[in-house]
């Protein structure tokens, strides 16, 4: 199954990235590999998806929260490369998770985008990763998550 029927058959349609809200770009290529920056929870209205996990988001919402983030960085990497089937792995995902002080299941909400990936990518989508508690995200966000992908020469 290509990667494109696997996200028809999650339900998945991916957008076209938003505009960066502040001084960088949504994305960088340098050599094969594809820095993506940022992106933060949203919910399906595109209003930031707003809280902090330990207080007032529970663990299964932050994980819904960091698996709509998993499709909207897809939907970066995509203009980035214009073809998903380019991409050779999911090298690396770094989570920042707004959370308490007391909050330590930071890993548990990051698997909302890592189980994601990994479904639509296989075993190129199992990537090393990072998943740590912030005091605060942009615009109150509960989740923010950043990426690198390594990709094929085009064709």
């Amino acid at each position: 199954m290509s990667i494109y029927e696997k996200l028809k058959a999650l339900d998945i349609t991916l957008s076209a990235p938003a505009a960066p809200m502040a001084a960088y770009v949504a994305y960088v290529q340098s050599g094969n590999l594809v820095f993506i920056s940022g992106h933060i929870a949203r919910k399906e209205d595109g209003s930031p998806w707003v809280g902090q996990l330990g207080k007032n988001i529970g663990v299964d919402e932050g994980k819904a929260a960091a698996r709509s983030v998993a499709v909207a960085l897809m939907g970066t990497l995509q203009e980035a490369v214009g073809d998903l089937a380019r991409v050779k792995r999911i090298v690396k995902l770094t989570s920042l998770v707004n959370s308490t002080p007391d909050f330590t299941e930071h890993h548990l909400v990051t698997n909302g985008a890592s189980e994601l990936l990994g479904e639509v990518f296989g075993d190129a989508g199992k990537h090393a990763r990072a998943a740590f508690g912030v005091a605060q995200i942009p615009l109150g966000g509960c989740v923010e998550i950043d990426l690198v992908v390594e990709v094929a020469d085009a064709a």
